[in-house]
């Protein structure tokens, strides 16, 4: 999750008039088809179209839909299972024109780009697009995750939304809904590179602890100017993935009243004794160099002993995603000893 949001401009409001207008100009092309190899969805299926999210919402479209936006965690992890969405909105490109970590694989040269950073939804151009279905995961309660409330209700009555729950559930459950969405939506997850990266993963989870790793007690944190944030493993689906496999992570006395953290500042970052830190790697929230100029983080053993590391947050839910989280989590681990 975001630790802090910074709200843009207000959007121009936009009539149902010209929502409905648009929305019945032109036809639906199909999804461009994947030309990087990886499989890519199969036609568009003859006849009506229904898929019950997570909210509990029965979504039904006279044919399945092929112009798909996307977040970009939705549209990444879609896309390793072989969808193509047509565009995508949340972090996918950095101030030099690289691309953001938390878009994976998708090809941002080849999608529409309706907002990069939080609160940033260009409901115009989404509805321009024409688009006949939005995904987006849920942190909280049944809200989408970066699409604007005060724009939520023009952006629902322009396509049908669908939401996946990344809270309360294992991470391979997460994992399994978006390749059911995929399936849905025409994609083979029968296809080789579907079934060599579960492969993947699942050796990935079981080589993970390791007995020496089973030793190390594990703080798995953000942080930013003023506060540190600890994580709570049970409102985090990777986080709490790594404890059930054996990890000893760190499991705050005291959770916010919003769940997902407990907040300390800086004063106390001792709070917690830990041989290993995982730093939240996204490029919103601060950096280990600039953590490091906090005379009370750098004083930390883990700190000292370069025992820190990166915590991938909201790394795409797809097998090839989490693969590499868990191999390079293993190799980290392999470094670090018990302080």
């Amino acid at each position: 999750m975001s630790l802090s949001v910074l709200p843009r401009r207000g959007f121009i409001a936009v009539g149902l008039g010209l929502v409905f207008a648009l929305a019945a100009c032109g036809g639906g092309a199909e999804t461009a088809p994947a030309a990087d190899g990886s499989p890519a969805a199969s036609p568009p299926a003859a006849g009506p179209w229904t898929f019950t999210d997570d909210r509990g919402k029965k979504i039904e479209t006279p044919k399945r839909p092929t112009r798909v936006v996307a977040q970009v965690g939705a549209a990444a992890a879609l896309w390793d299972f072989g969808v193509r969405p047509i565009a995508v909105f949340g972090p996918h490109k950095l101030k030099d024109g690289g691309k953001d970590a938390q878009v994976g694989d998708v090809d941002i040269t080849k999608v529409e780009s309706i907002g990069n950073v939080w609160d940033e939804f260009n409901v115009e151009k989404y509805i321009s697009l024409q688009p006949e279905l939005l995904i987006s995961g849920m942190y909280t309660d049944d809200a989408l995750w970066y699409v604007p409330e005060k724009s939520a209700s023009t952006i629902e009555q322009v396509a049908p939304t669908l939401g996946v729950r990344l809270v309360g559930k294992p991470l391979p459950q997460v994992i399994e809904k978006y390749g059911e969405i995929a399936a849905a939506l025409g994609a083979d997850l029968d296809a080789p590179e579907v079934t060599a990266a579960k492969a993947r993963f699942d050796a990935a989870s079981k080589a993970l602890v390791t007995p020496e790793a089973k030793g190390l007690k594990v703080l798995v944190m953000a942080g930013g100017p003023e506060s540190l944030w600890v994580v709570n493993p049970d409102d985090h689906a990777d986080v709490r993935y790594f404890k059930e496999l054996g990890l000893d992570v760190v499991v705050p006395e005291k959770v916010d009243e919003a769940g997902f953290w407990q907040t300390l500042s800086w004063e106390n970052a001792d709070t917690y004794k830990a041989d290993v830190i995982l730093v939240d790697a996204r490029t919103q929230s601060m950096q280990v160099e600039e953590m490091k100029k906090k005379p009370t983080f750098a004083a930390l053993p883990a700190v000292k002993a370069g025992q820190v590391y990166p915590w991938h947050a909201e790394e795409r839910y797809s097998y090839q995603g989490y693969a590499d989280v868990l191999e390079k989590l293993r190799a980290d681990l392999a470094k670090a000893k018990k302080l």
